[in-house]
C-alpha cells in the first residue's frame, strides 16, 4: 500500500510543479472532498431517509439548497482559490515541500494534532467575536441563514468570515511549513469534520458518541437553533473551550434534561 501511494505521488511531483500541486491541487482536493461528502445529506433530507436520526424535523427547500450551492461556488472560486494562490509564497518560505520520501507518521500526526489544537483555540475566539451584535448583523448572520443546517452550509458564509475564520485553519500549516501530504491530510480531516458538524444528523456511529470532547452535529446544531445572543457552543472540532469558558451551559442543561427524560421513560416501562 505504501509503495502504491509513493508511486502515485511520484507521478504527481514529476508531472506537476509545486505551485500547481499546492494551489490548484489543493483546491481540487478541497472541492472534491467537500461536495462529495456534503451533497449526500441534501438527498437524505429530500428523500426522508434515515429520518429518525435527523436532529431537526424541519427541512430546507430545494430552492434554498440550490442557492447554497451556487453561492458556495462563487465563494470558493472568488475567495478560497485566490487565498490559496496568495498564501503559496508563505508556505514555501516556511519550508513546505512535496518531494519524497514522506515524513514519518509520527511527524505527520504530531503536526496535525497541533493544527487541531491551534485551530480550536483561534476558531473559538473568532467565532465568539462574530456573535457580537454588529459583526453578527453585518457578517455572521449570512452563515446563520440556515437555522436547519445541512453538510454544505458548513462553508456558506460572508466572504469576510471566510477570511476571518479561514485564518484559523491555515495558520498551523503556515507556521510549520509541512510536507504537502500532511497539508492535504489536514485539509481532508478538517473538511470532513465541518461537514459532519453541519450535516443535521446524529447517527449511532457519529464520532461524538465515541470520541471524548468531540463536538459533532448535535453540539453544533444547537448553536444554529438559538438566537445569536444566547447560542453558545462556539467551538470548532473539540468542545473544551466552551467547557472552560462556560459557553456550553445551555446545551449541557438540555442534554441533562433529555437524559433524565429517557431514564424516566425507561423506568415507567
Amino acid at each position: 500500500m505504501a509503495s502504491l501511494i509513493e508511486s502515485c505521488w511520484l507521478y504527481l511531483i514529476t508531472h506537476f510543479s509545486d505551485f500547481q500541486l499546492a494551489c490548484l491541487g489543493s483546491f481540487f482536493l478541497h472541492e472534491s472532498i467537500f461536495f462529495l461528502s456534503g451533497i449526500p445529506f441534501i438527498y437524505l433530507e429530500r428523500a426522508g431517509w434515515l429520518k429518525k436520526y435527523k436532529i431537526q424535523m424541519k427541512n430546507n427547500t430545494p430552492a434554498s439548497q440550490e442557492k447554497c450551492i451556487i453561492r458556495l461556488l462563487l465563494y470558493h472560486f472568488g475567495v478560497n482559490l485566490p487565498v490559496m494562490l496568495a498564501s503559496y509564497p508563505v508556505f514555501r518560505h516556511m519550508g513546505m515541500q512535496s518531494s519524497l520520501p514522506f515524513p514519518s507518521w509520527n511527524v505527520i500526526l504530531t503536526q496535525i494534532t497541533f493544527y487541531f489544537i491551534l485551530e480550536d483555540f483561534i476558531f473559538y475566539w473568532g467565532h465568539r467575536i462574530l456573535h457580537t451584535k454588529w459583526l453578527y448583523k453585518h457578517v455572521h448572520s449570512v452563515h446563520h441563514e440556515y437555522a436547519t443546517p445541512f453538510g454544505l452550509t458548513s462553508e456558506y458564509a460572508h466572504p469576510a468570515e471566510i477570511l476571518f475564520l479561514g485564518f484559523a485553519t491555515i495558520i498551523g500549516p503556515a507556521i510549520t511549513g509541512p510536507h504537502l501530504l500532511t497539508l492535504w491530510l489536514w485539509m481532508v480531516l478538517r473538511v470532513l469534520e465541518t461537514v459532519e458538524a453541519h450535516c443535521g444528523y446524529h447517527f449511532p456511529w457519529s464520532l461524538s458518541n465515541f470520541l471524548p470532547l468531540y463536538g459533532g452535529a448535535d453540539f453544533h446544531d444547537y448553536h444554529h437553533r438559538l438566537l445569536y445572543t444566547k447560542s453558545g457552543n462556539y467551538s470548532s472540532t473539540f468542545t473544551y473551550m466552551d467547557w472552560v469558558f462556560g459557553t456550553d451551559k445551555g446545551y449541557r442543561k438540555l442534554q441533562a434534561l433529555k437524559n433524565a427524560g429517557v431514564e424516566n421513560g425507561g423506568k415507567q416501562m
